[in-house]
């Protein structure tokens, strides 16, 4: 089975669709009028597409048991065809796209078995996804985006030479995955005066991301959000309480991070923990949908 421990529980919605044709207007005519002998079809199907939605993980061997929290079953006479969609909702970390093809499958079976005995030529014609939402896909990284980003690591260890540094490399090789560039990398001491010579420096509108690993905690050299936070123009606290929540699922530590986030001048600017998994578990947590910050920048707006 797939892992995805690493992904973000958000609203994902499925639509499936299948065609069961039949062969005469009997058959419709049966179907409509509640004559066929097995029973009502379409509240025989719209039960078993039910029971299929919500035991698709019992059925698929690598799908995962998920949260269904709505369903719907719609049917349509269209000519001699028959035509089902099955729409599902959950809010979890992977989508529905099974489970609403599995309702319409099942749909499908129950109308051919139901139907059978009064029309022997029944065929059920096509299943397919019609529609998905939700989850990272519903933010594609967007095509011609250029951002470039600077990665700070603030470390007296590193700094001194005394350990090589891990998390700040992770971050730049994250940070290619979303198509972001790091033209500046540079590792500092745990000093306000080297924090905020690097905020200035990487705030003159060459660097659209700016990005300080290491400081966030509750030791007395941790500093770096007591001294970046005085900087931001816009501080976008909901950025940080995300990425929080989102760790603190994963390692109860986790609430114990002071990481702040905002933007000074045009920059964003973004403090991550200093241990590799903490600072990859904010990316996850943030990428790439905070990237439509710089969309937002740029005159575009999406429901903000």
């Amino acid at each position: 089975m797939v892992n995805i421990t690493h992904k973000s529980n958000s609203l994902r919605k499925a639509i499936a669709g299948a065609v069961v044709l039949v062969s005469s207007n009997k058959t419709i005519h049966a179907i409509e009028h509640k004559l066929v002998p097995k029973g009502d079809v379409f509240a025989f199907a719209k039960v078993a597409a039910l029971f299929a939605v919500k035991k698709t993980s019992d059925i698929i061997p690598d799908c995962h048991p998920l949260p269904v929290e709505y369903a719907d079953i719609r049917f349509r006479i269209n000519g001699l065809q028959i035509e089902i969609e099955v729409e599902v909702h959950t809010i979890y970390k992977t989508g529905v796209e099974v489970e609403a093809m599995h309702g319409a499958s099942v749909a499908a079976l129950t109308l051919y078995d139901m139907l059978k005995p009064i029309d022997p030529t029944i065929v059920i014609q096509t299943i397919r996804l019609v529609e998905k939402k939700g989850g990272k896909s519903s933010y594609p990284l967007k095509e011609g985006r250029s951002v470039h980003a600077a990665v700070i690591v603030c470390s007296d260890t590193v700094f001194q030479q005394k350990a090589g540094d891990k998390a700040g490399l992770a971050v730049i090789e994250k940070l290619k995955t979303y198509q972001v560039d790091t033209l500046h990398y540079e590792v500092i001491a745990d000093e306000a005066a080297s924090i905020v010579a690097q905020v200035e420096a990487n705030t003159d509108g060459t660097i659209q991301l700016l990005l300080l690993v290491g400081g966030t905690g509750v030791s007395p050299r941790d500093i770096t959000p007591d001294t970046v936070q005085p900087l931001l123009d816009r501080e976008l606290k909901g950025v940080m309480e995300a990425a929080r929540r989102y760790g603190q699922e994963r390692m109860p530590y986790a609430m114990l991070s002071r990481s702040v986030a905002g933007f000074v001048k045009d920059t964003l600017v973004l403090t991550l923990p200093g241990s590799t998994a903490g600072a990859i578990e904010y990316l996850d947590a943030l990428f790439p949908q905070i990237l439509h910050v710089f969309d937002v920048a740029n005159g575009e707006r999406h429901g903000l």
